[in-house]
């Protein structure tokens, strides 16, 4: 095989919960020759649902990694495949996923449509600008349509669908598929799991159909070509199917249009060409311009090209903890090469960390390598301070490259062990998994002495206490489950800060002058401004200021919740020649912060979720009233398929176990998904309720 980037493709299967992502997958295993047995994800045996939990609920939790090869036109194909979660608790596995890969299947189910977190997952792809194509799955199922999931993509993600194929029949008579490009129909055998199909003539009653789709196919691509624009002007039928597949990848690649095709992954129709698909339209790590990156001893931007040439840049996307092996890192590398047993730089950190083994992963078994080169992605293992974002690159030649932004949790419950003796392996097991995932926060409490673990759901927290008791085998208590509240403040003030200690010998001493205030619009966490003129407070003692008001921001002064953000601005101060020190400054910070803060006006802010509910129209007033109890809000109806979909804003504290309450309300019938929107501020009695609560339950404790 060439070892050329043209011949690698880097990609992730991406979409909402059950729309089929895994089975995908699992398919694209077997037709590629990687496994020689279809697991099912229903039976509990598909390969990339390895963990016991995946198994036993049938849906995905963590991001698995393979690499297949697929032979395509007599070249052989490297394609390394992360498989996502669908569930939004799980969000963080696409986010960081994404950062890494140069293209995309997005898995739409031919009933459901474009849901909820198939918006998510699109937006986030919109981020880190992944081309895409779209696979239309489930077509053997009953209400399958394709064409209306295109025209869901079209108005529910502001994309250009393109559809290369349409449907040879649906529902229990779909067959196969029309290729527009090819302009034949190509039909899946029905023996050996779909694995041959054949080319025929296009069934004469859809021959009409297949002409005006293909024109559109046309059209699109030269609507983004101005060569085949004027070609399509002159002689629409001149255009040839290898300048067609040309102006498509162009266009794909410049995230102007997403190629769709369709299939059912289970009954094993369509998964070889969507293959082809990914080979011909995805781009290569050659196709995708050199990663960006910033120099830290100067802040300028170098750009480093896929290329085995430059100096070694890599970027940990996913720390796993495997039991044989260790602390496994997930490394994408952007240019170099890395060989197993070398030093890297860590740039977070400025110290070296050896490699010792280099693996390709194919779900949770590894393949030991001897060495990676750019546009691969391969896992480590030696790191001892490794987390998530960092940059690994070469100690001659430093970059930053972009590290992956996170969203905090927004749930939390109290846990302790159910025996004192795993207190200290209660500790180290939590520590391990919040390396893992960086949207899983521990928190101790000073004033309960409770340990609250923070997640984006409670199924995120379900999982977690249940891989503490399989993994590590620790039981655990559980307490209520705690929103997790922000605060704000609303007003300025300026505030000035004296420390002094005097006990014998040295004694402390710093006096700070400090305007606080929100931060400005677009700022998050700690503004911090320095205008301290003509020396009063030495340049040493400034980020000892500025460490204290963002170690105190931890926890607000209403009743202990994270300060959101906030903007200091030093505006003078003294110190004093013997007393005065960096701990001296940085705990006069902190004391500004406590008596400065009550009086900003500060308020407490509430997670808002947003919620989707489909139900049948007959259960609608039921569904609202019941929306409005909870301080909801409606933001639209719509109708899809014989069914109401209410999207609406509602706070977390309001959505506790509401599933199944919704299952009362609508006989079983209705559906939702919620996932967190954005932090708005309490009502002034609402807010005296939550602390009244918080505080009797510390003094409780």
């Amino acid at each position: 095989m060439s070892t050329s980037l043209k011949y690698t493709r880097n990609i992730g299967i991406m979409a909402h919960i059950d729309a089929g992502k895994t089975t995908t997958t699992e398919r694209i295993l077997f037709y590629t020759g990687i496994t020689h047995r279809l697991g099912e994800v229903h039976d509990g045996a598909a390969t990339m649902d390895w963990m016991v939990q995946e198994q036993e609920r049938g849906i995905t939790i963590t991001s698995a990694a393979t690499t297949a090869f697929w032979k395509f036109n007599n070249e052989l194909f490297k394609v390394n495949i992360i498989d996502t979660p669908g569930h939004v608790d799980f969000t963080v596995e696409v986010e960081r996923s994404l950062r890494v890969l140069d293209g995309a299947v997005a898995v739409f189910c031919a009933v459901g449509g474009v849901e909820p977190q198939s918006e998510t997952v699109w937006r986030q792809a919109d981020k880190y600008k992944v081309p895409r194509l779209g696979f239309i799955n489930k077509m053997d199922r009953a209400g399958a349509d394709f064409l209306s999931v295109v025209s869901q993509m079209h108005e529910k993600l502001g994309t250009n669908p393109v559809p290369l194929q349409i449907p040879i029949g649906s529902e229990e008579t779909f067959r196969g598929v029309v290729d527009l490009i090819e302009m034949r129909a190509v039909i899946w055998q029905e023996d050996k799991f779909g694995v041959t199909y054949e080319m025929n003539e296009i069934p004469s009653d859809m021959v009409e159909e297949a002409r005006e789709w293909r024109n559109r196919l046309v059209e699109s691509v030269a609507d983004t070509d101005d060569a085949i624009l004027r070609q399509y002007l002159d002689d629409p039928g001149s255009i040839t199917n290898d300048q067609l597949i040309s102006a498509v990848r162009t266009a794909t690649i410049q995230l102007r249009i997403v190629p769709v095709l369709c299939g059912s992954a289970f009954k094993n129709k369509g998964i070889q060409r969507l293959l082809d698909a990914v080979i011909s339209f995805l781009p290569s790590p050659m196709d995708i311009e050199g990663v960006k990156g910033i120099d830290p001893g100067n802040d300028e931007v170098i750009v480093r090209d896929p290329d085995v040439t430059q100096p070694m840049a890599a970027l940990a996307f996913k720390i796993a903890t495997d039991p044989f092996v260790g602390r496994l890192a997930f490394l994408r590398v952007y240019s170099g090469r890395i060989d197993a047993g070398t030093q890297v730089l860590n740039v977070r950190t400025g110290k070296k960390e050896r490699i010792t083994r280099l693996y390709q992963m194919h779900a949770n078994k590894q393949n030991p390598k001897d060495f990676i080169e750019a546009g691969d992605i391969i896992a480590a293992v030696g790191f001892k301070d490794l987390r998530t974002g960092d940059t690994l690159c070469n100690e001659k030649h430093p970059i930053i490259l972009e590290s992956i932004t996170f969203p905090e949790p927004v749930i939390g419950i109290a846990i302790e062990p159910k025996t004192q003796k795993d207190i200290d392996k209660l500790g180290i097991a939590l520590n391990k998994l919040s390396e893992e995932d960086p949207t899983f926060k521990v928190r101790y409490d000073q004033d309960s002495g409770q340990t609250v673990i923070n997640g984006m759901g409670e199924l995120h927290l379900e999982i977690l206490i249940d891989r503490l008791k399989r993994e590590f085998k620790i039981e655990c208590n559980q307490g209520a489950q705690q929103v997790a509240y922000k605060e704000a403040i609303t007003g300025t003030i300026e505030h000035r800060e004296v420390f002094k200690k005097q006990s014998g010998g040295r004694g402390k001493f710093a006096d700070i002058v400090v305007r606080i205030s929100p931060a400005d619009e677009g700022e998050t966490g700690l503004q911090f401004i320095d205008e301290v003129k003509g020396g009063n407070i030495p340049k040493e003692y400034i980020p000892a200021v500025q460490k204290g008001f963002k170690d105190a921001m931890q926890n607000g002064v209403l009743a202990g919740y994270p300060v959101e953000n906030l903007k200091i601005v030093l505006l003078d101060g003294s110190y004093h020649n013997v007393d005065s020190d960096s701990l001296s400054f940085e705990i006069a910070a902190k004391q500004a912060f406590r008596h400065a803060l009550p009086k900003t006006k500060p308020v407490l802010l509430e997670p808002i979720m947003k919620v989707e509910v489909v139900t049948p129209e007959e259960y609608m007033g039921d569904v609202i009233s019941d929306f409005n109890k909870r301080r909801g809000h409606i933001e639209k109806m719509e109708g899809k398929a014989g069914a109401r979909i209410i999207r609406a804003f509602a706070p977390l504290s309001e959505q506790f176990g509401y599933v199944t309450v919704l299952r009362t309300l609508t006989s079983g019938r209705a559906t939702s998904t919620m996932e967190f929107s954005h932090y708005e501020k309490v009502s002034t009695e609402i807010a005296r309720k939550i602390l009244d609560s918080s505080n009797g339950q510390k003094e409780s404790a």
